[in-house]
C-alpha cells in the first residue's frame, strides 16, 4: 500500500499493478469498483502527486503513521479486538476462501512461491468448515 503509486491503478482493466512486492516480483490484483470509487474521492480531495497516500509534505507515508491511523479507527469503531494493518492482509484471504476462491487464486494474489505460507494466512473458519457438505450427503437412502 504504501508503495503504490497513481500509474499502478488501472481503471480500465480494472486491476492493481504490485511492483517489487512479496518475494520482489511484480504481480496483478483485483481492483474492487468499491475501492475505485473511494480511490477517486480520495484523488479529488487530497490530490497526491506521485504516491497514492503521501504524507501532508508529500513523499510516501510511513509504516508507522500507517498503523497509527489503522489503531486509531479501530478504536473510533470500537473494535477491541487486537489488530495490526498486516491483519488486513490476513482477512483479506479469509474472506476469498470463505467465498470459494481456489487457495492456489489465493497465493498468487498474496504473492506466495509457496502454498503453505498461503495456508497460514487463510486459517480454516468455523463459517468454511460449516459450508462444506458431506459426500454421505449425496446418497439416496
Amino acid at each position: 500500500m504504501l508503495e503504490l503509486r497513481i500509474g499502478d491503478i488501472d481503471s480500465e482493466a480494472m486491476r492493481i499493478h504490485i511492483k517489487s512486492g512479496k518475494g520482489k516480483k511484480d504481480r496483478y490484483i483485483m481492483l474492487s469498483e468499491n475501492v475505485l470509487v473511494l480511490l477517486r474521492k480520495y484523488y479529488i480531495t487530497y490530490k497526491p502527486q506521485d504516491y497514492i497516500f503521501e504524507g501532508q509534505k508529500g513523499g510516501k507515508y510511513s509504516p508507522k503513521s500507517v498503523q497509527s491511523i489503522f489503531k486509531k479507527s479501530l478504536k473510533q469503531a470500537g473494535i477491541k479486538k487486537k489488530a495490526t494493518v498486516h491483519t488486513l492482509r490476513h482477512s483479506f484471504a479469509t474472506h476469498l476462501l470463505d467465498d470459494g476462491t481456489d487457495i492456489r487464486y489465493i497465493q498468487e494474489l498474496l504473492g506466495h512461491k509457496r502454498l503453505e505460507t498461503t495456508q497460514i494466512y487463510t486459517h480454516v473458519s468455523s463459517y468454511s468448515i460449516n459450508k462444506i457438505k458431506s459426500p454421505a450427503d449425496k446418497l439416496k437412502l
